[in-house]
């Protein structure tokens, strides 16, 4: 009788412990959810325009413009020394070719139309892409971290590279805003066994984000270091370092012209 009831606490123990682990699955699933639904609702809601310095890994800087018609920059600084002459001129022409050209402000904005295109597909994948486990909840945050979810089918490449890496997400309390999102593919990414594909294993991303309003949010650091080859070893690499500061708001309506008097 007492062995038989050991074995009953045994069960009802496990029983308790895989109840548990599901609810906290079903808890960070919806976290993540929250998040990608607040996102998304943003996208489509948040119209505004920014300026704002930013900072590239080869230590140049520059000072960008963003206006309803495409965004404009100029060199602050060039290899970490205050920009020459010369590099002020290259970029003041390129900026006057570019605002009276409209195939250039066409490409800029298809360009753009894709990215967020990416995203947003991506974004959707999140929740059913990973497996998610909350971490630690602290202030206004919840840490969570994520591996590949064994059971998703990527719909293409870019879905298939992201699928397959591990790392760590950290949600706001604050209205479910991403704060960061940080990953690293632990194999490599193959098709045609890396003939036609090779993304190469500790190939990794780092987004960081901050409320630059209430209520709006922009990326404020982008790492990402992708390594590999496509179709016959032609490289596919992407190495991104930018770091984005000093946010001050671009007033609606206006132009490309007031938009380089903003550049001095």
């Amino acid at each position: 009788m007492g062995h038989g009831k050991k074995n009953w606490v045994g069960v009802v123990g496990v029983a308790m412990w895989a109840a548990a682990v599901g609810l906290q699955a079903q808890d960070a699933r919806q976290v993540v959810q929250l998040a990608v639904n607040a996102e998304l609702q943003a996208n489509r809601d948040d119209h505004t325009h920014w300026r704002y310095l930013e900072r590239e890994d080869d230590g140049d800087t520059y000072l960008v413009v963003e206006t309803e018609h495409g965004a404009i920059k100029r060199h602050v600084e060039k290899s970490g020394q205050p920009a020459p002459a010369s590099t002020l001129a290259a970029d003041d022409a390129y900026v006057q070719r570019f605002i009276h050209d409209p195939a250039l402000q066409e490409k800029q904005r298809k360009d753009g139309a894709h990215d967020d295109k990416s995203a947003t597909e991506l974004l959707n994948l999140m929740p059913q892409a990973f497996v998610w486990n909350v971490e630690s909840e602290a202030g206004d945050k919840t840490t969570l971290s994520f591996r590949p979810n064994p059971n998703f089918s990527p719909p293409d490449m870019e879905a298939r590279v992201m699928g397959a890496m591990s790392g760590t997400m950290v949600v706001s309390h604050d209205g479910h805003r991403i704060k960061t999102f940080k990953g690293r593919l632990m194999g490599d990414v193959t098709i045609g066994f890396g003939l036609l594909v090779r993304i190469k294993a500790g190939s990794t991303f780092d987004i960081e984000r901050r409320q630059v309003q209430p209520g709006v949010w922009e990326i404020t650091e982008t790492h990402v270091h992708i390594n590999g080859h496509a179709l016959f070893f032609k490289t596919i690499g992407q190495q991104e370092d930018e770091v984005k500061s000093d946010f001050s708001l671009v007033p609606l309506g206006t132009t490309l012209g007031q938009a380089v008097g903003m550049l001095k």
